[in-house]
């Protein structure tokens, strides 16, 4: 079971918290092993916008499946920030030392930069607040104009509402991007994003269009990804003709419906095989009758990176 603990600091901003809790509880929902809780160095919390929250003050007992999230807070400049125990400090930089997970959102990455753990890392924060987080933490490199970054498993995102993208991406490394489409759906938020993340999903990166049909197809396709998906079927789904959803696709994301599929069904084998799946295993389990397919997307995409 995957433990996601938040950490609040007086002042932390109500979306910043609520939209990751909220994608990771939705997810629980679908059957996702998460568990949430909230730790503090105080027993009551107090947000900018005046709701005042109740924490645990003792840390639970944290694994490398799980994640420690830091959401921002106000006022808006990181000098002027709440101040942080060196014991909350120590627990951020013991638990990524172990092989988990740190994320933050908006000004909660300054947090994780006085853990030393932005030292040598890519990483974002809110626009507003870029230029200071990099005088603060030199050693650190912020990416600008970015829904999030990952390094290392330290994830930073933007602010705000993109705590949610950054929550979404997490769902879908671990479950697969169907998984993430179906969080999203319930949450009536589009599981798209920017794309300028090397190391997100397939699924975040062909997301950063603005066609509502083409996103369409995509959820079906998300869903789906592991089963027969037709072309007539697809394009019926979405209420166009075959060409003009082949078009509209290939002019959103640069793939056929089809390779768009492929490629699904080649990042969920990979990361199937990465946790000792054989490749026919693999292969089968995304779909494909014929393990050969799989053997030939992984051999075109090794080339391609050549």
């Amino acid at each position: 079971m995957s433990l996601i603990v938040f950490f609040l600091v007086p002042g932390v901003q109500l979306l910043d918290l609520a939209g990751p809790a909220q994608v990771f509880s939705t997810a629980a929902d679908f059957g996702h092993p998460y568990t949430l809780a909230y730790v503090a160095e105080q027993p009551q919390v107090s947000t900018a916008q005046g709701l005042p929250l109740l924490a645990e003050l003792t840390w639970p007992e944290l694994g490398p499946e799980d994640l420690i999230a830091v959401p921002g807070w106000w006022p808006g400049v990181l000098a002027d920030g709440p101040a942080i125990g060196a014991a909350s400090l120590q627990v951020f930089r013991d638990h990524h030392a172990r092989g988990g997970t740190v994320a933050s959102v908006c000004a909660g990455a300054d947090a994780l930069g006085q853990a030393g753990l932005l030292d040598g890392r890519r990483c974002t924060t809110h626009h507003e607040l870029q230029d200071e987080l990099a005088l603060r933490h030199p050693r650190s490199v912020v990416v600008r104009d970015v829904l999030f970054t990952a390094d290392d498993r330290v994830i930073t995102s933007a602010g705000i509402a993109s705590g949610i993208d950054l929550a979404l991406h997490l769902v879908s490394t671990r479950h697969g991007p169907a998984a993430a489409a179906q969080v999203a759906r319930d949450m009536v938020v589009y599981a798209r994003r920017n794309g300028h993340d090397p190391q997100s999903s397939a699924m975040l990166r062909h997301r950063s269009h603005l066609d509502d049909t083409v996103h369409r197809a995509q959820d079906l396709i998300d869903t789906r990804f592991d089963q027969p998906l037709p072309l007539p079927t697809l394009a019926a789904a979405v209420g166009v003709s075959e060409r003009t959803l082949t078009r509209l696709f290939s002019r959103a994301t640069g793939l056929t419906p089809l390779r768009y599929q492929q490629t699904l069904r080649l990042e969920r084998a990979q990361h199937l095989m990465s946790r000792g799946a054989t490749i026919d295993a693999a292969a089968r389990a995304v779909g494909f009758e014929d393990p050969r397919m799989l053997r030939r997307l992984r051999a075109r995409t090794a080339r391609t990176r050549q």
